[in-house]
């Protein structure tokens, strides 16, 4: 596991974004950790946060020429990470879609730099491909390429069939899926700590019971 992987991990669980026991997710299953990137709710977590995909959008070499951020959550995100990339010495335009059609003033649903050549999606995870859907649809709309999607975590879980969210998003648009962290970097790191060994065994079998291979 790359430094920056460990890192995120240990960040996350320091916000209490990644937390560990019993938890229901929205198919029913009692999954042994809970990822709530929400609670990345303050100045300096949004600015780590960024920094973090920033490490893993250069470190997969990804080929793009500006960022998307679909409303809500992924307002803050893109701005975030341009802010990290343009720190690093790459300063890249970006845009986020509205809710809702704005009837006055410039008018349209889409706010910042014009949608335009390859678009990188960001998002903090991928559950069902809805908001990677709406995103699409908008940079198809304009004109523009949709080269791929960031995320904080791969949950490598099927859905409904055999494929993970991301494996299905991947097919459906036939574009990559690169995330900060996946399930098996945060079975990795519960490893190599004692205190975490009931929290292992209980991923490891969840993992064994619902998971899916790398896309």
């Amino acid at each position: 596991m790359s430094d920056f992987r460990r890192e995120f991990i240990e960040f996350a669980i320091s916000r209490n974004v990644l937390c560990f026991g019993e938890f229901k997710t929205k198919a029913g299953r009692m999954s042994p950790y809970f990822f709530n990137a929400g609670l990345f709710n303050d100045g300096d977590s949004l600015r780590k946060l960024g920094r973090f995909y920033a490490k893993a959008i250069l470190a997969a070499q990804l080929p793009f020429d500006m960022l998307f951020g679909p409303a809500y959550k992924g307002i803050p995100l893109v701005s975030s990470i341009a802010i990290a990339l343009a720190e690093c010495g790459n300063n890249y335009p970006f845009c986020f879609n509205r809710k809702e059609v704005k009837d006055h003033g410039e008018g349209g649903n889409l706010v910042g730099a014009p949608l335009a050549g390859r678009v990188l999606i960001v998002d903090d995870v991928i559950s069902a491909g809805v908001s990677v859907g709406e995103s699409v649809r908008h940079i198809h709309g304009s004109g523009a390429v949709p080269s791929g999607v960031i995320i904080a975590l791969d949950r490598m879980e099927r859905g409904n069939g055999e494929l993970s969210a991301v494996q299905e998003v991947h097919l459906a648009y036939g574009i990559q899926v690169t995330s900060i962290v996946n399930l098996d970097d945060i079975t990795n790191y519960l490893g190599t700590t004692e205190e975490m060994g009931s929290n292992l065994r209980a991923v490891k079998a969840y993992r064994e019971r619902y998971g899916v291979g790398q896309q």
